[in-house]
Order: structure tokens, then sequence, then C-alpha cells
């Protein structure tokens, strides 16, 4: 085998337009195209992106500096003289839809082409030694499903961008007359399956070597073989009893030789099984835990991936450093070297196909031949990858009955291609409404029927923001609907989508393909608004929020004992789709520069080995005794033994529970604790912390004195600004604001929530927008209620309430923070003069959240501030002001 490389410059042909390229590359990086008018939106059932639009400016996603969709023509002069009685190949490793002309004549493809997989031409016979060749990519896709296709992670302007041109290698191959097109190994148990795709010009007998260390023995196989390409399988050759095995973390292999007379071929490849038993996925027999994360192919500088492993192992000891184990490609296959980085590093890795379809996929009968394609395929390119261990057919389809009998057929197909993977029919099909279907081998989504599968979903829904937190629930109602007809494994889907308000430090840093207008536009109104001198204080805030959100998702779904897993959207910022931030990398995958975006916090709880207690609550009364049990959540390696050593911390307490094993592969029971509060006289902020084996967790516990708070003389307490309430700020006194936390109140104002936005308002225009408060924990208003600067557990009865929209940015003790969409400035809890006296505006309700020890704890903490008579602030409202704020309820 021999290769000639095409790389270089090329004349490529728009209309239009000419110009020299150079390639591999596309047309976004040769500066080839016209102006992105932003025609292509991400999917049709956008609603939100009303609210972000700006005239000339792509207000919703990262705009391209070049764009263009249509036929490409790229050409260069060959001069080169094919060797006599040799076959030759034209390959280009990643592409769009190619065909390719030799001197005029189009040349038909050797095998079917996809988005995913290389694109290869014979052109045995065509070469003269001066020739033409034309290559025509097609962003447009004739006669592939285009909507399929440039909705999904693989062509969207959202993301990776629907990019014209040709990527990875591009050169001639010359093969002997009978050669080895591909090598496949298949390990299954103690044996190991080999396929060899062999292409002969005639009829001939041959003889096949193998060899490799991972085998007992050579092998020698004859065959006879017919003109064409043929598949010559070796089943069942036995492996050495000491062969070392690819495993999480731990990326053994071993190289596999394949001799055909003059050809040759040489493949890397791992020992391991991948399989599900008892409802749970398994890894060389042992149930493992999928930490993983959603890839969306966000590629701000060249809007496609990169096509070496060495950027690859790049990028995934980025994801590892947080804990990640397996990699989800949305709807879009990543090049073969990320799966060669993979293997070497022991990431596991789940591609889909080049399809979101939520309406009617595999209805056309052009889309059931291209994405059959696809799949036989990208199996065949990635068999030797033992990273590679499942696929499914698409992010999120709907389909009808003829659809699902479709792909059910595809799953039949792939199990007939490669039986060592897992496949399924897709990721979130129906938004998990249907449940599972019999024809997968797992099931993956956010949701079984009304039943969830994480803890946040769009609007706001679920029990993060729903329901008074405890650290117990767990999904074992949804695992319990699924196992009723099924037993495939289950593991969570694009789990937290927590939004972070945007740190503008990074805008310098698009050099390439793209344009962060859209990310300018916001920082443009935090500086109108007169944010920016808090702005890196409200960042952090959001942030800190998100990374307590995403710890609480992780560990519900570590915590239920029929799970297989729970993947993340994510880690990443998702530039698109009204610019959803959710993550604690920015677009380039560089951690944000704030402590939130530490990896090794997020790791801390993303991590398959972790004690974990299951608090029915997270604030107690000092008369109360804090009950908790704990579990260790082992899906290491290795079993564990020893004896759990607790304490709480700020409480003078510790201890030690009974020796116990933890087998690995799941939960094991370590006991409870009974803790008195008693001791604790004062409002404490105390730290639970457990370990067992030298894994440890901690979890914040806040503790209250029982008190029934009541207004001072000298504080005026009312629900709204009435004569009463005027009288008292005449005479220079403290009127405490405290109406009612309704709309009808507040007319000004949005419902609050615990969590940050979910997304983005962008997509989910049902959202109101609030993204957490920022909390002035210094001011002594809070002495008795031990804070952070942002929304923590025991502020979630308060953050769930209004809050306020003001006239104008003002100070506020408790503010809170919206969304870059809008950028309003709100509080909910606020000080200033008025009337010649001094209001305390509160739109928390307090009154009506007696039950809760920590409401009543700040309601003492506001009686006794404002009884102290502190000095003025500085600040002022106008009574018209307050009382466009808050308004009279009869």
């Amino acid at each position: 085998m021999e290769f000639i490389d095409l790389s270089g410059l090329w004349q490529c042909d728009i209309p239009g337009q000419r110009a020299t390229v150079r390639l591999p590359g596309t047309l976004d990086e040769n500066g080839v195209g016209h102006p992105d008018a932003g025609t292509n939106q991400w999917h049709p059932d956008e609603s939100g992106n009303a609210v972000l639009q700006s005239a000339g400016v792509i207000a919703t996603r990262l705009t391209r500096r070049f764009t263009y969709e249509g036929p490409a023509s790229f050409s260069r002069a060959l001069r080169w003289t094919p060797p006599q009685g040799k076959r030759v190949f034209l390959e280009c490793e990643r592409s769009r839809c190619l065909s390719l002309r030799v001197n005029g004549a189009p040349v038909p493809p050797f095998v079917e082409p996809s988005l995913s997989t290389p694109h290869v031409f014979e052109v045995t016979g065509l070469l003269t030694g001066d020739d033409l060749l034309t290559l025509v990519c097609d962003n447009s896709y004739p006669g592939w499903p285009r909507e399929d296709i440039v909705y999904s992670s693989a062509a969207t302007d959202e993301t990776q961008t629907n990019w014209n041109g040709l990527l990875g290698y591009l050169r001639l191959r010359v093969e002997e007359p009978v050669f080895l097109h591909a090598l496949r190994a298949y390990p299954r148990g103690g044996a190991l399956d080999v396929c060899a795709d062999v292409s002969a010009q005639t009829a001939c007998e041959v003889e096949l070597r193998i060899d490799c260390e991972a085998l007992e023995a050579p092998v020698r196989r004859q065959a006879r073989l017919a003109p064409g390409l043929q598949e010559v399988r070796l089943a069942g050759l036995p492996l050495q009893p000491s062969v070392q095995r690819w495993d999480e973390a731990d990326g053994r292999l071993y190289e596999l030789t394949a001799a055909l007379g003059a050809s040759s071929r040489t493949v890397r490849l791992g020992i391991r099984d991948f399989g599900a038993q008892g409802g749970h996925l398994q890894l060389n027999g042992r149930n493992i835990f999928l930490r993983g994360e959603a890839n969306c192919a966000v590629f701000p500088e060249t809007g496609h991936p990169p096509m070496d492993a060495a950027s690859w192992r790049q990028i995934l000891s980025v994801y590892r450093s947080y804990g990640v184990n397996c990699m989800r490609f949305h709807s879009h296959c990543p090049p073969q070297a990320a799966f060669e980085a993979a293997d070497e590093m022991g990431m596991m890795m789940q591609p889909e196909l080049s399809h979101w379809n939520p309406r009617d996929a595999f209805t056309a009968p052009q889309s059931r031949a291209y994405y059959r394609a696809e799949l036989e395929q990208t199996l065949r390119m990635l068999a030797n990858h033992p990273s590679f261990v499942m696929l499914s057919l698409g992010n999120e389809l709907q389909a009808d009955e003829a659809g699902h009998a479709f792909m059910a057929q595809l799953m039949d197909l792939a199990r007939s291609l490669d039986p060592t993977r897992l496949y399924a029919t897709g990721s979130n099909n129906h938004y998990g409404q249907r449940g599972c279907d019999d024809a997968s081998d797992f099931y993956t989504s956010s949701n079984v029927g009304e039943l969830d599968l994480r803890a946040t979903n769009c609007n706001m829904q679920g029990w993060l923001n729903r329901r008074y937190p405890d650290l117990c629930t767990d999904y074992t109602p949804a695992v319990d609907a699924l196992r009723k007809g099924h037993d495939q494994p289950v593991f969570s889907f694009e789990v937290g989508q927590f939004e972070v308000l945007p740190d503008f430090d990074g805008l310098d840093g698009y050099r390439g393909v793209t344009d962060p207008a859209n990310l300018r536009l916001v920082r443009d109104k935090v500086e109108q608004g007169g944010l920016m001198p808090i702005w890196k204080r409200c960042v952090e805030a959001s942030g800190e929020l998100a990374l307590l959100c995403y710890r609480a998702e992780v560990e519900a779904a570590l915590r239920t004992p029929g799970m297989s897993g729970i993947s993340l959207l994510g880690l990443q910022d998702f530039p698109g789709q009204g610019t959803a931030l959710v993550g604690m990398l920015d677009p380039h995958l560089k951690p944000k520069p704030y402590a939130f975006a530490r990896p090794e916090r997020f790791a801390r709880f993303f991590t398959g080995e972790l004690p974990l207690a299951l608090l029915p609550k997270c604030t107690y009364q000092s008369a109360e005794t804090l009950r908790v049990r704990l579990r260790m959540a082992n899906y290491g390696r290795v079993d564990l033994h020893g004896a759990p050593v607790w304490s709480l911390e700020g409480a003078g307490l510790q201890g030690e529970l009974p020796a116990v094993s933890a087998p690995a592969g799941g939960l094991t029971d370590l006991g409870e604790l009974a803790l008195p509060l008693a001791g604790v006289t004062r409002a404490s902020r105390l730290t639970l912390r457990i370990s067992l084996c030298g894994r440890s967790n901690a979890y914040p516990v806040w503790v209250y004195p029982d008190e029934r708070p009541v207004c001072p003389a000298n504080v005026h307490e009312c629900r709204a600004l009435d004569d009463a309430a005027l009288d008292v700020l005449a005479h220079g006194g403290t009127v405490y604001l405290a109406p009612d936390s309704t709309p009808e109140a507040l007319p000004h104002s949005i419902q609050g929530q615990f969590s940050t936005d979910f997304w983005s308002v962008g997509t989910f225009a049902g959202q109101e927008g609030g993204m957490g408060q920022l909390i002035d924990a210094a001011h002594p208003l809070f002495e008795g209620f031990p804070t952070e600067c942002h929304t923590d557990w025991q502020w979630w009865p308060m953050a769930g309430r209004r809050a306020a929209i003001l006239p104008r940015p003002m100070q506020a003790i408790v503010a809170e923070l919206d969304s870059y969409a809008y950028l309003r400035p709100m509080a909910q809890l606020l000080e200033c003069r008025c009337g010649g006296g001094r209001v305390l505006l509160s739109t928390l309700g307090l009154h009506a959240l007696e039950q809760y020890p920590e409401a009543r704890a700040l309601q003492g903490c506001i009686y006794r501030y404002l009884g102290g008579r502190p000095a003025l602030p500085q600040q002022e409202m106008t009574v018209q002001e307050l009382r466009a704020i808050v308004r009279p309820v009869r």
C-alpha cells in the first residue's frame, strides 16, 4: 500500500466566486462564501428567539464569517503516472455529499458514502499521467435527507456549522490487484472474530495470514475469492488466557496484522466485553455507571471537529478532568482520530447517526436509504475501537409505526454486523413519552412516560424546583415503571442544562470562522445597564448555583439502584439555540476563570466511587435529631472493605460505623446516623463528612434555634405603602414593606425559582428568566443567618418567591439575577430611603413561610436588624416608585 498526498492548493468554484483554496479545509477556513444572514434556524419549534433579536445581528448563535450552501467544485491538475499492474483509489476522510470527476468523466463511489465515514473512489485505469481531478462537495445534500441532517449536530449552524469542503486525509492509495481493503476484529469472551474485506479484480485463491499477540497462535486460512469486494471471516480464534483487557481509564491495546500475498494491513484493537446483564450496563462482566457528557460539535475556531488524535487527546483529557468516562456525540459521529485517542485513554464513546427529526423520522425513502448506509459504514469504520461501546439512530426522533418498524430493522442490521456493541433506536425518542421499545438494547431519556429521570426539565418542571429539597429522592419509580415491560439498562439524558451568566474575558479568543456577535450583544447590554462593576460577582453566583444543581442531579442518579448512568448537557457552553451557556467550560473547552468551574470540584461528585448521605432535608432546628442513612456507590473496579467514618463539623461530633464490604458494581448500605443537634445553640452552617476507604463526600447542613420572630415596636410592618406607613416615614421612622409574594401584590415582578434557567429563554420562552440570587453575604442583616453570595439549599423556600423589577439598577441585599436575554434590575430584599425615613422591601412573603425554620430565622434577622436602628442607606426611591412595585390587594 502506497499513498500519494493530494493536499495543497486547489481551485474552488461556487456561483459568482472563484478562489484558490487550501485543502484539506473548508470554504469558511479559506474565506470563501457570503455573509451569514442567519437564515438557517435550528429547529421548527424554536419559540423564544423573538426576545433576543437585534437589528442586523444574529443574537441566538455565533455568526459565521463566511457561509455557503450548495455545490462547490474543487479542481486541480495531477501529473503522476500510476504504476503498472496496480489499483488506484482516491479517498477523502470526511466531506459532505461528495462526487468525483476525472477528466470530466464521473467516477462512482467504491463504498457507500456518508457524513461520518470516508469517501472512496476507484480510479484504476482512469489516470493518464496528466489529469484533471474535480471533486464537488454539496452541503445542500441532494438525494439525502437534508432536513434531518441540517438539524443535527453534524451540520447545524448552531454548533458545527454546515461547512462545505474536504477534511482529514486527501490522497491516492495504490494497492495490489488483490488487496485487503479493511480489517476488523471483534472480541467475544475468550475468542476473537476477524473479518477481512478483500477486493479482487478476478477470481482467485488466496492465503490469509493473521497474527496478534493476544491470540494463542498465528492463523492461516485459504479462501476462494470471486471478483469484487467480499468479506472473509475467521470466527472464534482463541485468545491467550493472560490477555490484558481494555477497561475504563485503562487503554490496553494490541496490534493485529493480516497479510494476503503482497498486501497487508495492521490495526489496533482492545480486548473487552461490553453488554448488559440484569438491567445494568456491564464492562468486562462488571456493572458500570456511565458519567456521560453530550458533545454537540461546538468548535468555534474551525466550525468542525479536529481530525487528529493529538487534539482529541487534549479534548478528552479536559472532559476526564471533570469526571467524564463516556462521551455521547449528539446526532453526529466524530472522526476516527477521536476514537483512537479514546482507545488509548480508556474513554467510552457513544456516537449517533447524523439525525435529528422530531416529526416523521424514517418516513421518506431517501431517509431510510441514507441512514441505513451511514449505520453500516459507521459500524465498519469503528469496528476495531474498544472505546466505541454504544450507538443510537439519532436525537429525539419521533416516528409513526412504519418508522418504528424500520428502526427495528436497523437494530437487527446493527447486531448482525457487530454484536459487541449496544444499540438504541434513538436518544430520548418521543421525549420519553412512549417509554422503551423492544428493539433497543438500552434506554436513555429524560423520563419514562410522565415519570422523571432527571431533576429539572424545561419551564422549570421537576423536583428540584417544585418540591422542598431532600437528598433522598431517586428515580426508582421511573425505573420500576420501565421494568414492567423491559429489562434494558437505563441512563438519563441531557441532564442539567443549568445556565450560567456569560464571562466576557474570552471574547477576544474568537479568531477563526465564527464571530461572537451574540455574546457582544449581551456585553453591551450589561454595560448599558450599569452592571459591569458587579458582573463577575453575578457570574460567580450563577455558576456556584449551577454547580450545586449539577451535583444534585448526579447524586440522585447515583442513589438509584436500577440506573446505569447519567448523561449531562453539559460541561461545555452551547453558543446556539438562543445562546445556551450551561457549562463549566467556555465554547473553546477552557475552564471558566472562576472557582465554580475548577475541574476538581466537579470531579469530586462526578465519580463512580462516592459515599452518599440520604438527608431527608438540609435545614433543621436545634431541638431536632439529624437522622440520615448512608450508602456507598461503588462502580469502581475493586471491592471496598472498611469502617465508614463520619463527622459533623461545627457540632463537635464524629465517629465510626461498623465495618462493611462494598462490592464493585452497585450500592451498599453503610448504616444510619442519629445526631442530636441540641448542642447547636446559634444559627450555624455545619458540614457532614463521610468517608470509606479514602472515598469521601461532604454535605452542608443548616441548624437554627427555634424562634417565633416578632416585629419590634419601632418598626412598622405593612403589606402595602398605606397612609400609616407614609406617616411613619414622614417622621423619619422605619417601614418593613412585606407584601404577599403574588403577581397581584407585585405587578412588576417575575416568579423566582431555585435553579438557574433551563437551557435558554430563546428556546423555552415560557421561563421567566431568573438566574438565582446574588446575596450581599457580608450585610449585617445576615447576622444569625449563615449564607454565601449565592443561592444554596437553605434559601430554597425564599428563592422560589417573586422578585420585583426595579425602575433602575440599585444595590440590593438579595438581588435576583436575570437571564441575559433581559437583564432587568431585580430584587427580593432591598433597603432604601423614602419619604424621610427608611424602607426595607421584601418580596419574599416570609409571613407565609412560617413552616420553614430557615424562613423564620431570616424573618428574625430582618426584625433584629431593623430594630437596631442602623444608619440610613444612601440610595433612595420615591413613594410613587415603591407604589408602582407594591400594590394593595383587596
